[in-house]
């Protein structure tokens, strides 16, 4: 067997399952063909390279076969085993989507100041949020789908509401900060015009003033990931 395929290595780790690093098991090509999703066929083939690739020791008796890795084997699926662990620890813990500032509608000041809305901010993340939203247009492909990335992920959850007169849609909040230093909240709306090429942030303070941005700014919007 001149190159360990990946089915190899999931044919390798059914087998270390069922006991085979130490021990030989009994098996059944059937049984093993269903365990890994392939046919009978297929499962007797993997044994035959598996051996022949000196990664299986494997003994007939009749219609019986007991099998079991030799070290050869458990090393490949053990470096596997690593290097995939070692690419998750090191994988980026957030996710940054860039894109330019632009006016809204004018309807996040509204909104954001309803009692509402702003007992239930101050109580899940932490501060009542100055009055107004601040827009993102989103441009690239990529960051639209990181921002339904974020949007498919759990986030604090600020509930509807009714006034008697009309009801109100929730909001759905992730901690965020805005070109790496000012802290604020992505905002996702039950009930909004946009869609996911317009980003929306809310912030304790008006972000506009205090940091001087205007439309047409690049904007990078970090949101960290558990």
């Amino acid at each position: 067997m001149s190159e360990l395929k990946i089915q190899h290595l999931i044919t390798l780790t059914e087998l270390l399952s069922k006991g085979a690093k130490h021990n030989f098991i009994s098996i059944t090509t059937s049984s093993l063909g269903k365990n890994i999703h392939k046919s009978q066929q297929a499962a007797s083939k993997h044994l035959l390279e598996l051996e022949e690739g000196g990664l299986i020791q494997r003994m007939m008796s009749g219609r019986k076969i007991s099998v079991k890795l030799t070290k050869k084997g458990y090393d490949q699926i053990a470096d596997m085993y690593n290097l995939i662990k070692n690419s998750l620890e090191s994988s980026p813990s957030e996710i940054e989507i860039g894109g330019i500032l632009v006016s809204g509608m004018g309807e996040g000041a509204y909104y954001m100041s309803l009692k509402g809305y702003t007992k239930q901010f101050k109580t899940k993340i932490g501060y009542v949020p100055f009055p107004g939203t601040l827009n993102i247009k989103i441009e690239k492909k990529e960051h639209i789908e990181s921002l339904r990335q974020v949007n498919s992920m759990p986030g604090k959850q600020i509930d509807g509401f009714s006034d008697g007169k009309r009801t109100y849609g929730w909001v759905r909040c992730y901690s965020c900060t805005l070109n790496g230093k000012i802290p604020c909240n992505l905002i996702f709306l039950e009930r909004t015009h946009h869609d996911l090429s317009v980003a929306e942030l809310i912030s304790e303070f008006d972000i506009r003033k205090k940091t001087g941005l205007k439309n047409g700014d690049k904007i990078t919007i970090t949101i960290p990931v558990s």
